[in-house]
């Protein structure tokens, strides 16, 4: 009985330790139950007091953020100074177009409209994809630069994700090929590469702006919001160029050069009273807006950055130096005869045996015998004194990109045969805007101004070199070379010129070469009152006619008569006494 009841007792007190552990589990439910609601409650009240503290009391961080993922500041392109002629003719200017762009992470390359776009552009199908493919990763790539705004509209209108277009400036030069050795040209990124474009590239170069705009969330600019900075252009820049001057230079120049067959040609003209240049003209050339099929051999001015020797074009200064000396006259005699200098293994000789010449008739006929002697009388240093004076070896300041200073030789001891070649033009060598300097001191009485590229609005300062009774005895000698000398063929029309002709050997690999030769002719127009000082340059000319009276003669009179109307200089001569007639003599 006793162990019935202890079972009893047992039995008890196990059903009561089950009901006390039923009500703690009750209670450990209702608990986390009543934690997990509070909790809930609390977060649920945390966050419908930060919606009403975001939208109501501090609405302005959410316009702030707003703002940060739709506002961007972009930068406007400011375009290029504009460069003129010195008539305010264009000469090259920046026209607004378009460049077309990618975000390629938002591109599908599969999107069956990329063959459509790819046509648009000129692109092929399979490169466009690939390259989208390729750059998946980046937010922006360029399709097309600088393209007509019809082909970026139409590129647009094909509503491709991801597509978008900006304005760019591309420079345009309306004179071409005319004028491409002066202007030269930019790069893409509208940075100078060749000529003015490079030489005043800071000058010319704009400085962007920068302004606030709100975009879409496709990156389109839907409004502009704020100017923060302005863009400023570049400066423009009026050149001393004329460019009908110009054009006349080059049209001649490149008819000579093809007509004759030449290697290439060179034309610079010159005011005589300012030094500017109106006109500086190269064969071959190049079309700067379309360079694809671009020579690298046509990007020289060569007016500039080629040397020669200049040949008998240096005899007028060399009797300029013997009229300055006092020792000669205009009318003292040179014996000439046998028509030849001997100087031990190398001979100077004339085009014939002229016996006794004047100085006047030594230019007439372009004697070398009758200038090497009187270099020999003079001497190296007083020849090249003169020359130096005249800007020969030495850089004209006129801040072009790639000129060439030329030599000038010093002795210590000049010998006899070095002194002879200098006074008709050998072992020196000059460029072409050089040698216009020289005779431009001929021609204005004896002033050497500075040469610019730049229109001068005052008259510049130079400084004398030669004396004016020097000079206009030169310039006499120069009209009777044209009237009745070498230079026959430069008669420019109803006008009087003087000038001189230059035949010299071209120097290739071996030395000179005998059967290449430069032919050139340096003068001036009118003679009794020069405006325009010329010298044309021609190339290797291959028609069988070489000499500089035949080939860069006739080339100095029809550009020299065509710029002197164009300028409205009255004509000096009768129709009957402006016939050209040829001399029969060469030089």
């Amino acid at each position: 009985q006793q162990q019935t009841l202890g079972v009893a007792d047992l039995s008890s007190q196990g059903k009561q330790a089950t009901s006390w552990k039923q009500r703690v589990l009750t209670g450990l439910k209702a608990w986390r139950f009543g934690t997990v609601l509070g909790v809930f409650l609390l977060v649920m009240a945390g966050i419908s007091w930060r919606l009403v503290d975001l939208q109501v009391v501090d609405n302005e961080f959410l316009r702030q953020q707003g703002d940060v993922r739709t506002i961007r500041v972009e930068s406007i392109d400011a375009h290029r100074g504009v460069v003129t002629d010195r008539h305010g003719e264009p000469l090259a200017v920046s026209t607004p177009v378009q460049t077309l762009w990618a975000n390629p992470s938002e591109t599908d390359p599969e999107d069956p409209g990329l063959a459509a776009l790819a046509r648009v552009i000129g692109m092929s199908e399979g490169a466009l994809r690939q390259r989208l493919r390729d750059y998946a990763g980046r937010e922006f790539i360029y399709l097309r630069r600088k393209v007509q705004p019809a082909m970026a509209r139409e590129a647009l209108e094909l509503g491709i994700g991801g597509i978008y277009s900006r304005q760019e400036y591309r420079r345009y030069y309306p004179a071409g090929e005319v004028t491409a050795h002066i202007v030269g040209f930019t790069n893409i990124d509208e940075d100078g590469q060749e000529g003015i474009e490079l030489a005043y590239n800071q000058w010319l170069t704009g400085e962007p702006g920068r302004k606030r705009v709100l975009k879409d969330n496709r990156g389109r600019v839907i409004k502009d919001l704020m100017l923060i900075r302005d863009a400023r252009p570049g400066k423009d820049m009026e050149l001393s160029i004329d460019l009908r001057l110009q054009y006349l230079a080059y049209r001649e120049l490149k008819a000579v050069v093809s007509a004759h067959k030449a290697r290439g040609g060179t034309l610079v003209m010159l005011d005589v009273n300012t030094g500017e240049v109106l006109a500086m003209a190269n064969q071959g050339s190049y079309n700067p807006n379309d360079r694809s099929q671009l020579d690298p051999a046509n990007l020289r001015n060569k007016a500039i950055t080629d040397l020669f020797e200049p040949g008998s074009t240096m005899k007028p200064i060399t009797v300029a130096a013997a009229l300055e000396s006092g020792k000669y006259k205009p009318e003292t005699l040179i014996d000439t005869s046998p028509g030849y200098r001997r100087f031990g293994r190398f001979t100077i000789r004339d085009f014939r045996d002229y016996g006794a010449l004047s100085l006047n008739d030594i230019i007439v006929k372009s004697s070398n015998v009758g200038v090497s002697k009187i270099a020999t009388e003079l001497g190296g240093d007083v020849l090249r004194n003169l020359y130096a004076r005249l800007g020969i070896g030495q850089a004209t300041g006129i801040g072009f990109p790639g000129e060439a200073v030329g030599v000038l030789p010093a002795r210590p001891k000049w010998r006899p045969v070095e002194e002879a070649t200098l006074s008709y033009g050998y072992g020196l060598s000059v460029n072409a805007l050089q040698l216009a300097q020289a005779y431009m001191v001929l021609a204005n009485g004896g002033i050497r101004y500075p040469v610019s590229l730049l229109k001068q609005d005052q008259k510049p300062e130079g400084h004398r070199v030669l004396s004016e009774e020097v000079t206009l005895a030169v310039r006499n000698m120069l009209r009777n070379a044209v009237a009745k000398g070498t230079g026959g063929r430069a008669q420019p029309g109803l006008y009087a010129a003087g000038g001189k002709t230059g035949t010299v050997h071209l120097v290739g690999a071996q030395g000179y070469e005998d059967s290449q030769y430069k032919a050139i002719f340096a003068g001036m127009a009118p003679i009794d009152d020069p405006r325009i000082v010329t010298v044309v340059a021609v190339d290797a000319p291959q028609s069988g006619e070489y000499y500089g009276g035949e080939v860069a003669a006739p080339v100095f009179a029809r550009v020299m008569g065509d710029a002197l109307r164009l300028l409205n200089v009255k004509p000096e001569l009768e129709v009957s006494d402006a016939k050209a007639t040829a001399s029969g003599e060469r030089g």
